[in-house]
C-alpha cells in the first residue's frame, strides 16, 4: 500500500494532486500546529500578467494551536473571493467549466479551518476524477507525541504502508534508509514543468490549481496528474514518469 502525508492547503499547486495521485491513502495531518507563514490557508493567482496572493482570513488566536483548532474569521467575505477569480480569468477558456466547482467549495459553511480546507481537496479532487482514500492523522492509533521522521513511520506503520512517497522536499528531511529499516520504500515526488497559455502571456509556473482549472480541460489535467512526475529515490525502477537515481 503506497502513503502520502500532507498538510492540508487550501487549493494548492498541480504537485499537490499529483501527490494524492500517486498513492493509495492520502492522510492529511489536523494534529500539527498552524504555520502562519505558510500555504495552508492562502495560494497564488494569475492577475494581469503576474501573480497574487489569495487567502480565508482565519480567527485571530495563538499561534500555538494546531489546524484543527482554528477557525475561518467570521467576517470571511466568501463573494469578495469569488469576485477575485471571477475578475482575473472570467475570460479563461475553462471559466465556466471551473467557477461552479469554486463557488461550491467557498460556499461550505463549516467555519473550522481544517475541515473547510479538506472539504475543498475533496471537491477538487471528485472534479478531477481523484478516488484515493483521505485520512485524517489524528485518528490513527499512534503515540501523537513522536515528532517529524518518526511520527511519519508510526504512521505508517499504523496503515500498512510499504510505500511511502513524499513532496520532493522530503529528501532533505527524511533518511530513506531509516524508511528501508522498517520494511517500507521511500521515494518523493518531483514535479515536471508543466507550460500552458495564460492569455497569451509569458508562463507564470505552480500557482493554484485554480489557475491550471481555467486553462485546461480535466481530461489534459488527469494525464498530467498521472504522468507528469518523477519519483525519486534510492533506487532505480520504473515509475509513472520514471524513478531516477539520487
Amino acid at each position: 500500500m503506497k502513503l502520502a502525508i500532507m498538510q492540508p492547503y487550501f487549493l494548492p499547486y498541480i504537485g499537490y494532486y499529483q501527490l494524492i495521485g500517486a498513492v493509495d491513502v492520502f492522510l492529511v495531518y489536523d494534529n500539527i500546529k498552524y504555520t502562519k507563514k505558510g500555504w495552508i490557508n492562502r495560494n497564488r493567482m494569475l492577475v494581469n500578467g503576474k501573480d497574487a496572493l489569495f487567502s480565508i482570513p482565519l480567527k485571530k488566536d495563538s499561534d500555538a494551536l494546531d489546524i484543527r483548532d482554528r477557525e475561518l474569521a467570521a467576517d470571511f467575505d466568501r463573494a469578495k473571493l469569488l469576485n477575485q477569480w471571477q475578475g482575473a480569468y472570467r475570460t479563461a477558456p475553462f471559466f465556466k467549466e471551473t467557477f461552479p466547482l469554486l463557488e461550491e467549495i467557498v460556499g461550505f459553511q463549516d467555519p473550522n479551518l481544517f475541515r473547510y480546507i479538506l472539504n475543498s481537496l475533496r471537491m477538487t479532487c471528485e472534479h478531477l476524477g481523484l478516488t484515493t482514500a483521505f485520512k485524517i492523522s489524528s485518528e490513527i492509533p499512534i503515540d501523537h507525541s513522536l515528532r517529524f521522521q518518526d511520527k511519519v513511520l508510526a504512521l505508517c506503520e499504523a496503515v500498512g504502508a510499504r510505500k511511502y512517497i513524499n513532496a520532493i522536499g522530503g529528501l532533505e528531511l527524511y533518511d530513506p534508509d531509516a524508511f528501508s529499516a522498517r520494511g517500507i520504500e521511500f521515494r518523493a515526488l518531483r514535479t515536471r514543468p508543466f507550460p500552458y497559455e495564460q492569455f497569451g502571456q509569458a508562463q507564470i509556473p505552480y500557482l493554484s490549481i485554480v489557475d491550471l482549472l481555467m486553462f485546461n480541460s480535466v481530461a489534459k489535467l488527469q494525464e498530467v496528474i498521472a504522468d507528469n512526475y518523477d519519483l525519486v529515490g534510492g533506487a532505480c525502477s520504473e515509475a509513472p514518469g520514471s524513478l531516477v537515481q539520487v
